[in-house]
């Protein structure tokens, strides 16, 4: 008798989590809908559809051997990619705490924008479910347990927004004619090995300094200051993301491995390591 409401409980019991997890990922996908409808919504037609050498004229002179490094002639520009990624997520602010994710990624090169949809595995059953992404000029960082109970949820400040801006910057590597001058990007010389970029878009204003190897690829982008989340204060801090293992896709030279890791007075701490698992690119006609 008594063996019989034990189990009658316990299927009743899984029954009811089986539904809320399947409530939790409906809700979370229909959310995901949404945000790419808005970011497909707000592309912008690219003027120029095609890379020329005649775009590097007056340009740094790293910046010039990158650009030949990594596109052709003719090369189409890209307007939109759909990424994959899998690696490690450090979930410690302060020590080391390393959990495996996979993630999807969609780009759209004019207007910037992105949502990089995560989901990082914390241990078997329990997965955190999460959105960064610049939407229209809104930065978004949403995460959430099964999609459902909310576990960090900013947007809206200018802060999150500029933030956002620098990842899509700093992530151009893999969409790399979006760096040229007729996508609206200034360039600095710094010296022979390095040089500041700066992108505008609306009211944000940005310059990051990118480094390149002695192959003349993008080693690293580094923001001084983008806005760190610490006990649920945003600190401005040093940034840097450095790309490597470039391979030929699509005609173009990109990274397909990579490390992303805040500056700390004590040295870098990364919290992203991640490799791509998926290129897919949408170019302009």
């Amino acid at each position: 008798m008594w063996g019989k409401i034990i189990l009658f409980v316990i299927l009743a019991l899984t029954a009811i989590i089986a539904v809320v997890l399947i409530y939790g990922s409906h809700r979370w996908q229909s959310a995901t809908k949404e945000m790419h409808a808005k970011l497909e919504s707000s592309r912008l037609l690219i003027g120029s559809g095609k890379y020329s050498p005649n775009e590097l004229n007056g340009l740094p002179a790293p910046v010039q051997r990158y650009f030949r490094a990594v596109l052709k002639d003719g090369q189409p520009m890209v307007a939109a990619v759909s990424v994959g990624h899998v690696g490690t997520f450090n979930m410690s602010e302060t020590g080391e705490q390393w959990k495996p994710f996979t993630s999807t990624q969609r780009v759209i090169t004019q207007r910037p924008g992105f949502d990089w949809e995560g989901r990082i595995k914390m241990m078997p059953g329990l997965t955190v479910r999460v959105h960064d992404a610049d939407i229209t000029g809104e930065g978004i960082l949403h995460a959430s347990l099964f999609g459902l109970v909310p576990l960090v949820n900013l947007r809206g400040t200018p802060e999150i927004a500029e933030g956002e801006l620098m990842r899509f910057f700093a992530e151009a590597a893999w969409y790399p004619t979006a760096l040229l001058p007729s996508q609206g990007v200034r360039w600095e010389e710094v010296d022979d090995a390095s040089a500041r970029a700066t992108l505008t878009e609306g009211e944000i204003t940005l310059t990051m300094l990118f480094r390149f190897n002695e192959n003349n690829l993008i080693e690293s982008v580094r923001a001084e200051a983008r806005g760190r989340t610490v006990a649920g204060a945003v600190i401005p801090t040093p940034w840097e993301g450095r790309w490597n293992n470039y391979e030929l896709r699509d005609g173009m030279r990109v990274p397909v491995e990579g490390e992303v890791a805040w500056i700390l007075p004590e040295g870098a701490k990364p919290y992203w390591r991640g490799r791509i698992t998926k290129l897919s690119y949408e170019f302009a006609q």
